[in-house]
């Protein structure tokens, strides 16, 4: 026998029920709640194999959250790995659905709806950030034919290259005093300060060209000097032409293969008045190693970078994109994070070569052809 059209079921719900358990649950979390930040993720990929680069956290928004677990962390909070002492200090929020609907409105989510796995939260109680692991959506299950809030499963975030920008001082700084970073030894004979919190780019994989004009002043064509690498062709760098006492600028459009490289620069405008070759400038490319300024001596050219996206090679020109400094690394050390105290990657290697001679082809035997025949 069906159900009765006059009585609703209880998953179908009645809305002044409903309505009564969500200003319940409201008020609940209103009354014994905190206010927590929210951190969307922005995730940046690889072009070629879509593999996420690293993170961005670049927007934050305060809604209320009750804290689950009131007596203390989860109880594998502490424990010795193969990796050494983890403290992952599990916790679980509780937010209202309503709420979360309008307090997340107009802000760019990986998934639409809900919270996400991989966004961070601030607790200002405890002063840190928690990545969510896991939402759950269905517990109680459908409520008087409703969902009144999400469980959100949180361990505290390990800091690593991700860049937080959110605008808030007491959540930003996390990123300053923690994220792993290294140190690079600059050669002599740059130019320009570098200023603390820009970003830095490298010339690895960019793009080089100059530009030819015609007697009537007019760009009339762009050489191409370096191809450059791992350019999208979906997305074509900018190009810009600047100097040689142009009354009017240049325009022009890159072409980009399909195995990355730029070919070739079309005029769209050629500019007028120019008196000698304007410099043609082609944007980097999305490879071209990036990372954040934390902090530069002059006197010694040392420069402390975070949130690096590759490793810089001492043949590249470093540019700060807000500074306009170019300096050449003359040398750096990937191994030891200078924010800790304890990090003594670089000693560890350095007695492992000692115990091991490298001079020899393979102590545990060769392989392969060495007669030159199979």
């Amino acid at each position: 026998m069906p159900t009765s059209p006059y009585f609703p079921t209880y998953y179908s719900g009645y809305s002044g029920e409903q309505n009564l358990v969500q200003d319940l649950v409201d008020e609940q979390i209103k009354l014994f709640g905190s206010d927590i930040y929210y951190m969307p993720r922005t995730i940046l990929k690889d072009n070629t194999l879509d593999d996420i680069i690293y993170s961005k956290y670049e927007s934050q928004f305060q809604i209320e959250m009750l804290l689950e677990n009131v007596t203390g962390f989860g109880e594998t909070s502490e424990f010795i790995s193969k990796f050494g002492l983890r403290i992952t200090d599990e916790v679980k929020f509780r937010v209202s659905t309503r709420r979360w609907d309008e307090a997340s409105d107009g802000y760019d989510l990986t998934v639409d709806g809900r919270p996400n796995e991989g966004d961070l939260l601030y607790f200002p109680l405890t002063k840190d950030l928690y990545e969510i692991k896991f939402v759950e959506r269905e517990q109680p299950f459908y409520q008087m034919g409703k969902l009144q809030f999400y469980t959100m499963t949180a361990e505290i975030y390990e800091v690593g290259s991700d860049s937080i920008e959110t605008g808030v001082a007491e959540i930003d700084v996390i990123e300053t005093t923690q994220s792993s970073s290294i140190k690079l030894f600059m050669d002599p004979g740059g130019t320009g300060d570098f200023v603390v919190g820009e970003e830095i780019v490298g010339d690895e994989f960019l793009a080089k060209a100059t530009a030819t004009i015609a007697s009537g002043g007019a760009v009339d064509g762009v050489v191409m000097t370096d191809t450059g690498l791992y350019y999208n062709q979906a997305l074509p760098p900018s190009v810009t032409f600047s100097g040689g006492g142009a009354t009017t600028d240049a325009t022009g459009t890159a072409t980009v293969s399909a195995t990355g490289l730029i070919t070739g620069v079309v005029i769209t405008d050629g500019g007028a008045g120019y008196t000698s070759e304007p410099t043609v400038t082609i944007d980097y490319s999305p490879k071209d190693n990036r990372a954040d300024v934390k902090s530069w001596d002059s006197a010694t050219r040392a420069l402390e970078v975070i949130n690096r996206t590759g490793t810089f090679t001492t043949a590249e020109l470093i540019t700060g994109l807000t500074s306009g400094a170019k300096w050449s690394p003359e040398s750096f050390n990937t191994l030891n994070n200078t924010n800790s105290n304890y990090d003594q990657n670089f000693e560890i290697e350095q007695e492992a070569d000692e115990l091991v001679d490298w001079g020899e082809v393979n102590p545990f035997g060769e392989y392969g052809n060495f007669m030159d025949s199979f």
